[in-house]
């Protein structure tokens, strides 16, 4: 007899009650030309490509509709305990593709275009990437959830429907310069307005106290739509829901102004409440920008609350009576994750709600708030701490300021009975920063009102609780936990690389798509020859595809035999991508100095995303773009050496160029990076990484053996030792002839003849003021690199003997 299934099984193989299973060609077929014909009112002559487009995604999300409903169904009937996932950031990148692999239809789909004279992959690149994020933070967000819904899980996501996403990137004579990515601008079929679940959000006004309780009144409202967008786990009929608001001016057009002259406030006024989910992180530089983001973070956690407890009081789907009034119950029933400092007003909105309005005791609120929230910190940088201006709280949500200034309170009688006397440490840990502006720490604000506390890698929560948060860490030491951070083998592999995935699952199977762990077995197979061809030859694959993007799309022809050696992240600092572009120029002056020795050929690709007010990043790009101009063009040099600047990296190229990698390039400073993601694609898609012992990198070390990856320069402890000691650039320039010749180059207007003294700044920053001792790490990264070259050599021989 079978033995019965668990609750939790049960939840994770959900029947579709009368719902058909995978389609024949022949339906899936039928059913484009239904809603080519029925949805997109088109026939064969005057159809486009866009409109074969969406009636494939109307095709496929057929296939999500079923399961979607009866998904919450379940959770309805069921009543698990619910995640929300708080997040200003969703990077999710592209919809179709994904949706087929993780439904199973991605062959049957391939087969029914095919049919009907149509390119899959053309119908693949009408799609927008959906570019709600800036990089690895909403990327990690998007991960998690194809993982929950995977695992079968309750959770949502909750964030912002910007209309325009992360900006997208042009090079123009090597400078950066940002469009507007206008996403939706030819409409989303994936997502569903729920206007029955509009939310108010308020802004403004003032405070009364009264015998009643307290009351925010004359408030400016903006109303909250949302848009809801299934996300479908891998095979398991479960369709979970990210729910992204937009806003909404709380009224009709006013006809009446606009028909008496004032047409022009008339439109203004709307836009303004509109502007709150117009752009992913606006410009920061200014207080109306200032301002506008403090509102998008509020709008998200006001509705998102707000809708969280509209869920928990229905009794069942389709309620329209609230029958669990008990907020106590709160905490067992819902877990809110908050995704870095953006949603740490979600700890003073809902202490708002529970006091304010459902009239709990402000101990009994506080208890259900610090047993619901759970904070999530990202980074160890001090900039990136967010610190909110008091003044600007003070007008826009002068509530809350008030709920942080009570909250502040008892944490600092808390503070002073365990350290009496101790001023240093209640100014270090107070949520208010004194100073001439006065601010509120936003991330101590999460630590104070969450009941966990995570860091995103072993060593990032070991520097957060001995460092950045050691005060708290040192009275609360239960909150603190680490949660390294993982990224989902759907897209990153299946895919994005379904070659090797096919390779790997002709071996051991395809369980290790739901549980990366099995990928263990593949140590049987580390001697075996045709296993080594066969993910050789998929490697090769990959690389002459992306060749012939990069000829395409770039212009630029390159020796797909050549090692292509990819750093692609967000152009910053710590990132280092500046040591990076020592080693190309080294590397280049080693060549035309010695033109005969047989080198390693190699590819370097640089991409990313500087932020539009970060001057040094634009001026990194500039350098890597002129230091290409002048490498790339050199005979002497020929295909020995490229550089390549990858323009408007995001997800969708992030699926075309990670498969091709040899060389990851992982090298901030140890002690900087948090975690990282894309260093685990990387190495999931047979890449060997280049690294420092920082974030993630540690812990791929201990999990592959630190034999197996290129580990280099200071640890974290080395860091510390050359802050007390005093880290002095001028000194490693001065012995180091090699680095002098580059930093020289750079300085004096080798890679920018027509405007010499270009690249001053950034070589005064490297000499007089680098955070980051780019210097330091550079004698050790030259000699890994090498050792990576020599590798290459010895291994491109072999593969090429077991393929031939």
């Amino acid at each position: 007899m079978a033995k019965p299934l668990s609750d939790h099984d049960r939840r994770k193989q959900i029947s579709v009650r009368g719902l058909a299973g995978v389609e024949s060609v022949a339906d899936l077929k039928t059913n484009f030309n239904r809603h080519l014909h029925f949805t997109l009112v088109k026939d064969r002559n005057v159809a486009t490509k866009r409109d074969y487009y969406f009636a494939l995604a109307n095709t496929v999300r057929d296939h999500l509709v079923g399961r979607w409903i009866r998904t919450q169904q379940h959770y309805y009937e069921k009543d698990p305990k619910r995640v929300y996932y708080l997040s200003l950031e969703f990077y999710m990148g592209r919809t179709l593709q994904n949706t087929m692999v993780n439904l199973g239809l991605e062959n049957a789909c391939d087969e029914a275009i095919y049919q009907l004279g149509l390119d899959m992959e053309e119908l693949q690149d009408i799609e927008e990437d959906a570019g709600l994020g800036n990089g690895g933070l909403g990327r990690l967000a998007a991960c998690f959830l194809d993982s929950m819904a995977s695992l079968g899980l309750a959770a949502y996501g909750y964030g912002i429907r910007y209309e325009f996403g992360i900006f997208n990137q042009k090079v123009i004579n090597g400078w950066q310069v940002e469009e507007a990515d206008d996403w939706l601008r030819y409409g989303n079929p994936w997502e569903k307005a729920r206007p029955e679940y509009m939310r108010p959000v308020h802004f403004y006004g003032r405070v009364q106290h009264t015998a009643e309780g307290v009351k925010w009144v004359d408030t400016q409202v903006v109303l909250a739509l949302p848009y809801d967008t299934p996300v479908p786990g891998y095979r398991n009929n479960i369709v979970n829901t990210m729910r992204l608001w937009s806003a909404k001016a709380p009224c009709d057009f006013n006809l009446k102004d606009f028909n008496v002259g004032g047409y022009i406030q008339a439109v203004l006024d709307r836009n303004l409440a509109e502007n709150i989910s117009r752009v992913l992180y606006p410009n920061d530089n200014f207080f109306e920008g200032k301002e506008l983001r403090l509102k998008q973070e509020y709008f998200v956690v006001a509705a998102t609350l707000q809708d969280i407890i509209r869920r928990f009081k229905a009794s069942k789907f389709g309620s329209t009576e609230f029958v669990r009034m008990d907020l106590s119950a709160l905490p067992d029933k819902v877990a809110i994750q908050l995704n870095d400092t953006h949603p740490a007003l979600a700890i003073p909105e809902l202490m708002r709600l529970l006091v304010d309005i459902e009239k709990l005791s402000w101990e009994k609120a506080w208890d259900i708030v610090i047993r619901t929230c759970a904070y999530t910190n990202h980074t160890v940088l001090p900039e990136a701490l967010e610190r909110w201006p008091v003044d600007l709280f003070q007008n826009l949500l002068p509530r809350h300021l008030e709920i942080i200034y009570e909250i502040n309170r008892r944490h600092m009688e808390r503070i002073s009975k365990l350290y009496p006397g101790d001023v240093d440490r209640m100014r270090r840990m107070s949520l208010i920063e004194e100073g001439d502006v006065k601010k509120i720490n936003m991330a101590h604000l999460c630590i104070v009102g969450s009941h966990a506390v995570n860091g995103v890698a072993h060593i990032h929560s070991d520097i957060i609780k001995s460092t950045v948060f050691k005060d708290f860490y040192e009275i609360d030491p239960h909150k603190f936990q680490n949660k390294t951070n993982g990224i989902t083998p759907r897209r990153w592999l299946v895919m994005c690389n379904p070659g090797l995935a096919e390779v790997i699952a002709e071996r051991i199977g395809e369980d290790y798509i739901r549980d990366l762990d099995q990928l263990k077995k593949l140590l049987d197979f580390v001697n075996d020859e045709a296993f080594i061809r066969d993910v050789a030859k998929v490697k090769q694959e990959n690389k002459l595809k992306f060749a012939a993007h990069l000829e395409e799309h770039y212009k630029v022809k390159i020796n797909s035999e050549s090692m292509f050696d990819l750093q692609v992240k967000r152009i910053h600092e710590y990132k280092r991508q500046l040591l990076n572009c020592l080693h190309i120029i080294t590397l280049y002056n080693r060549i035309r100095k010695e033109p005969n020795k047989k080198w390693t050929p190699r590819t370097v690709m640089i991409g990313g995303k500087a932020a539009p007010g970060y001057h040094t990043a634009k001026m990194i790009i500039k350098l890597i773009t002129s230091i290409g101009d002048i490498v790339n063009n050199d005979p002497v040099v020929g295909d020995r050496l490229k550089v390549i600047f990858l323009e408007n990296y995001r997800v969708t190229l992030a699926e075309k160029v990670i498969p091709a990698a040899d060389l990851s390039e992982q090298i901030s400073t140890a002690g900087t990076e948090a975690s990282g993601t894309g260093n685990m694609k990387f190495m999931l898609n047979g890449a060997l990484t280049i690294g420092t012992m920082d974030g993630a990198n540690v812990e791929m070390a201990e999990e592959a053996g630190e034999e197996n990856l290129f580990i280099f320069g200071m640890r974290v402890q080395d860091v510390e030792a050359l802050d007390k000691k005093g880290y002095d650039a001028a000194s490693y320039y001065n012995r180091i002839p090699e680095l002098k010749q580059a930093v020289d180059q750079i300085s004096e207007g080798f890679f920018s003849p027509d405007h010499p003294g270009l690249f001053k700044d950034l070589v005064n920053m490297l000499m007089h003021h680098d955070r980051f001792k780019v210097f330091a790490d550079y004698e050790d990264y030259m000699t890994c690199q090498e050792k990576v070259s020599a590798l290459y050599k010895v291994s491109t021989r072999k593969i090429k003997s077991k393929l031939s």
